[in-house]
């Protein structure tokens, strides 16, 4: 059971290891792409139909129709990578239960969004962890856990593919393990938990009055998606404080500025936080608490994402 790309792998190792996968149960199509006039598969079911494994599509889990169909397949197991909620007729239904892949060091970061906030939080290392449903969300008793090391200027994209594949690893040890039958389960320490909740575009505006450790990492674990952004607001300055005097910088007054990837520069400077600083053809650098972050990559609301210098060069030309 999984929906996105990150839920691609762990399918594929399976199959690739012999495991008879007798159906997968992913979203259903939606419409997008250009105008939102297409109808677009998720990869999961994509990748399904082209080993020629049965999709089924449920608009609701607890459907009788639904229900009876997937009886019918009489799986032993059930495997959910990043898909939604279950009702516990579904993942109580198999003999050997049903188990989630969950991109956290469970008890840490429960939720929708543990890797976004792992990073945002400025954890040094994260990982995956394979556990067996129950009714309270991400609260079941672990089967296994593998660690990954964050980088300092890591985003959540790059973790995120990492993540993926490790995840795989993690849960073709699983299966096998629980087809053995020689396992333990380990119950979670609920004095470690930490709550990773849903992502929303509104709590995702940059605050620029703390450190700039804070708001680096806050950049980082909002990149690629859904972005880090601020709105452009008064006038750039060049580094000595005299405004950078360009047409085109005025126009973009008022406009939101995606940014997907920043480093930290620490100093003492006598700028107002969320100044907007430059060189004027290469840099841009946002002043916070205790110095600035240097911007590499950004996008303008309703054009595409784009090199800081190419950015600047844009704004001159």
């Amino acid at each position: 059971m999984g929906t996105p790309d990150f839920a691609v792998p762990s399918l594929d190792v399976l199959i690739e290891n012999g495991f008879d996968v007798v159906a997968v149960i992913t979203s259903t199509d939606k419409m997008g792409g250009r105008g939102g006039k297409k109808l677009l598969e998720s990869p999961v079911k994509k990748f399904a139909k082209s080993k020629g494994i049965p999709v089924l599509q449920p608009p609701k889990l607890k459907s009788p129709t639904f229900l009876e169909e997937l009886r019918s397949y009489k799986a032993d197991l059930q495997v959910v990578v990043a898909f939604r909620m279950l009702p516990e007729v579904v993942w109580a239904m198999p003999k050997f239960g049903t188990f989630n892949l969950h991109g956290s060091l469970l008890p840490k970061y429960r939720g929708a969004a543990p890797i976004n906030w792992a990073v945002i939080n400025g954890e040094k290392e994260t990982g995956v962890t394979t556990f067996f449903i129950k009714h309270e969300i991400d609260t079941g008793d672990l089967l296994f856990q593998e660690k990954i090391p964050i980088g300092e200027n890591e985003t959540v994209g790059e973790i995120h593919d990492r993540m993926m594949h490790v995840g795989a690893k993690l849960v073709l040890k699983t299966v096998q393990v629980i087809e053995s039958g020689d396992y333990q389960l380990q119950k979670q320490d609920e004095s470690q938990v930490c709550k990773a909740p849903k992502i929303y575009h509104e709590t995702c505006k940059i605050n620029f009055d703390q450190p700039v450790e804070k708001v680096h990492d806050f950049i980082r674990g909002l990149s690629p998606y859904p972005g880090a952004w601020i709105l452009v607001n008064g006038v750039a300055v060049l580094e000595d404080g005299t405004p950078w005097e360009e047409e085109a910088w005025q126009k973009i007054n008022g406009d939101q500025l995606k940014i997907f990837r920043s480093v930290k520069v620490e100093g003492e400077h006598n700028f107002k936080t969320g100044q907007l600083i430059t060189d004027g053809k290469k840099k841009l650098f946002i002043a916070t608490q205790n110095g600035f972050v240097e911007i590499f990559e950004l996008q303008l609301r309703g054009r595409k994402r784009m090199r800081a210098v190419d950015f600047l060069n844009g704004m001159r030309s």
